[in-house]
């Protein structure tokens, strides 16, 4: 018999757990002939999302939970399920309920049918604002002009992955993850199949991506899959020098040839603010990649977790 993995990603999600065990528990009966493993990995949450997991061990004997030291973020959180889901295929997906199990048997079914990589496509989501979506649409437009590496918009970390290419993540050492993007770099060109979905809006508590930590994850997207910013860098170099240069000869003609001395403090607080707003940006873009290096060479564990089991007692039901 065929196992299946369902990794739950839960970082203070006490609102969540119960329902979503229920909609999994209820979904999951609807397949026949595959045995579930359900991991929840409990992100460092402080709030009781432990104790609500705890007590779903001691009803199911198919719920482990892998319990992170801290808090690691999303990413290592679904890194941490994956090393240790043990299924055939390994299915992600968030506890907040927007990722709606209702689809989990067609995605499995998807799966026994051939397909190795079943990906979700968010059609509509009720809870998100225009300028959310719109600012969403702008960062994949970007991401997608800068970066080797495509990566399809409006498709959210709910799939399902055959153990082939779980493996071959596995693989990938690099501290600064972006899950959704090197699944993009190893998915192949066939054996994958899409499913539409509407998201709803929340069970209980709130999104925890704000609009800040939403603008570190687009700029960690676009640099940890395209080295493009440092040759804009470079090019924003050029033209500066370009810029100074026409501006020098400009100024040169206007006072020798028209004998109309250009005014210089104008010019000049132009010149400087255009010079030092374009050597900032270099900077900036130079310190992420330093940054991420720096990340890098230190090698750290990618996070430190326990493996949580209940008590063989009951059957899968």
């Amino acid at each position: 018999m065929k196992t299946v993995s369902i990794v739950v990603s839960a970082y203070n999600e006490e609102g969540n757990i119960e329902k979503l065990y229920d909609e999994l528990k209820k979904e999951l009966s609807k397949v026949k002939n595959v045995h579930f493993e359900i991991l929840f990995v409990n992100d460092g949450s402080k709030d009781a999302t432990f104790d609500k997991v705890s007590g779903l061990l001691e009803k199911d004997k198919r719920v482990k939970m892998v319990n992170l030291k801290r808090n690691f973020g999303h990413e290592i959180a679904m890194t941490a399920g994956m090393d240790y889901a043990k299924g055939d295929a390994v299915i992600f997906m968030d506890a907040d309920l927007q990722h709606p199990p209702v689809y989990i048997p067609q995605m499995v079914e998807e799966w026994l049918n051939g397909s190795e990589i079943v990906l979700t496509k968010r059609v509509d989501n009720v809870a998100t604002s225009w300028f959310y979506k719109f600012c969403a649409k702008t960062f994949y437009f970007i991401l997608n002009l800068l970066s080797e590496t495509k990566i399809p918009a409006s498709m959210p970390d709910f799939r399902l992955i055959d153990r082939k290419y779980v493996d071959f993540l596995k693989g990938f050492n690099e501290q600064d993850r972006l899950f959704r993007g090197l699944l993009s770099w190893i998915m192949p060109n066939d054996k994958v199949k899409v499913i539409d979905f509407v998201a709803p809006e929340r069970f209980s508590g709130h999104t925890k991506y704000n609009f800040v930590k939403s603008l570190q994850l687009a700029i960690d997207s676009i640099t940890q899959f395209s080295v493009r910013p440092l040759h804009l860098a470079t090019w924003f170099g050029f033209a500066g020098a370009a810029c100074s240069i026409l501006l020098g000869i400009w100024v040169i003609f206007e006072h020798f040839v028209q004998h109309n001395p250009t005014p210089g403090y104008a010019t000049i607080v132009s010149v400087v603010g255009f010079v030092g707003a374009v050597q900032l940006i270099t900077l900036g873009i130079i310190g992420e990649y330093i940054g991420k290096i720096h990340i890098e060479v230190k090698k750290r564990p990618l996070y430190l977790a326990d493996l949580i089991e209940g008590k063989d007692k009951d059957d899968d039901k």
